[in-house]
């Protein structure tokens, strides 16, 4: 496992990962797209660099269709990698300084981030190349095996070397998209949740060090990486899942974060066959689903320590800005939360973006429009918060993310 770079200590929790992917001349290269795909899923962004060899083994549109950046030749011309978090070179050929690899090479020791090189057919016992202060490319993981086997430890690696781990020890459990309910085989009703905000929030608390489990309604979304995805369909079913993860001490997690837009009615029977259209009116019975939000802030109320695990909830309305805060409030104290984070309808539902307020005893904090990617790491830096506050005897000024 690789180790967090001194460098990456420095960054402010939350803060979103930038690195470099060079991606030099070899048949491994191919590679290189899974590994920026998964970086890509784990919120980091990716700046493609490829060598003219390199374009020889992957297409630079694959490139640039999975980062959403430009491809450019050399690091020189990627502007932001001199700021970047890593530089990571896949693949690393035999000699690192060939002609082949040698302008890449020299150009990312020339960078102030560390440098993870993918030793795919670096020469055994052979030294990596150091710049004249002793700066070392590392060398990590080999492409020489099952293709595509190791592109997710080398993506782990480039996170794990990229991002604090602020929330190493953190069970956090996320549930995300819409519940639906079935009227008959073909029909259901639901809403128009995506999952992508709960998406979000477990990708960047898996990249961010903690445990994640992801219970999900029905989305088309890839699974974030690092994440344990439990898929369900209806209220019933998210709830049975969220129990069984949690237990019934709620010691199965020290953050709970519920973004899911979880249906507030079933109908009262699902008919084993299709329904029938007539020419007559039909009228549904609807009942009412459990408050899953409320069930859980009660049973943590009622326990020894009923500040745990940490629990944030969503409130998605479609009125004024201080009528959404007001709501919010109300939802704060009767489901007995930490955390409401208040959006508009409009600005939530299908978004790569979304306008929040997070909204707790002590007032509300507007944050604007924000990337979700960026919204979900402001809310887990509340989460990591709430925690530090309930470990006993542990001031919230010491580091300490862990609730137990």
């Amino acid at each position: 496992m690789v180790e967090e770079h001194e460098a990456t200590r420095t960054r402010p929790p939350g803060h979103r990962p930038t690195i470099v992917l060079a991606v030099a001349g070899g048949v491994a290269a191919y590679q290189a797209a899974e590994v920026a795909r998964l970086l890509v899923l784990s919120g980091a962004r990716v700046l493609p660099v490829m060598t003219p060899e390199a374009r020889l083994y992957l297409g630079r549109l694959t490139l640039e269709e999975l980062t959403g950046e430009a491809v450019h030749e050399a690091l020189s011309e990627a502007d932001p990698a001199r700021t970047a978090d890593l530089i990571l070179l896949v693949p690393a050929p035999a000699d690192l300084l060939s002609p082949v690899a040698g302008g890449l090479t020299a150009q990312a020791l020339e960078a102030p981030c560390p440098v993870l090189a993918v030793s795919g057919g670096v020469a055994k016992g052979a030294p990596p190349p150091r710049d004249a202060s002793g700066k070392q490319i590392e060398l990590v993981g080999a492409l020489d095996g099952i293709p595509g086997t190791l592109a997710p430890a080398i993506a782990a690696a480039a996170l794990a070397r990229a991002t604090p781990r602020d929330l190493a020890g953190l069970r956090v459990v996320v549930t995300a998209g819409p519940t639906v309910e079935d009227l008959d085989p073909v029909r259901f009703l639901g809403n128009r949740s995506t999952g992508k905000m709960g998406f979000a929030v477990a990708a960047r608390a898996a990249a961010r060090g903690a445990e994640v489990t992801l219970i999900a309604g029905p989305v088309s979304l890839p699974t974030p990486f690092g994440a344990l995805r439990v898929d369900v369909r209806g209220a019933l079913a998210m709830r049975a899942a969220l129990w069984q993860v949690l237990g019934a001490d709620l010691a199965g997690a020290d953050a709970l974060i519920m973004t899911a837009a979880v249906a507030d009615y079933r109908p009262a029977e699902a008919h084993p066959g299709k329904r029938k259209r007539t020419a007559a009116n039909l009228t549904l019975e609807l009942v009412p689903n459990p408050d899953l939000l409320a069930e859980i802030g009660a049973a943590r109320a009622a326990l020894a320590s009923p500040a745990l695990p940490a629990l944030i909830g969503f409130a998605v309305e479609t009125e004024s800005d201080p009528q959404v805060v007001a709501y919010a409030r109300g939802k704060l104290e009767a489901k007995r939360v930490d955390l409401v984070v208040a959006n508009h309808a409009s600005d939530a539902f299908g978004r790569d973006d979304n306008r929040a307020t997070l909204v707790d005893r002590r007032g509300a904090e507007p944050l604007g429009v924000l990337p979700k990617l960026e919204l979900a790491d402001r809310i887990l830096d509340r989460a990591a918060g709430l925690c530090r506050r309930s470990s006993r005897g542990t001031p919230e000024s010491v580091p300490r993310p862990a609730c137990r």
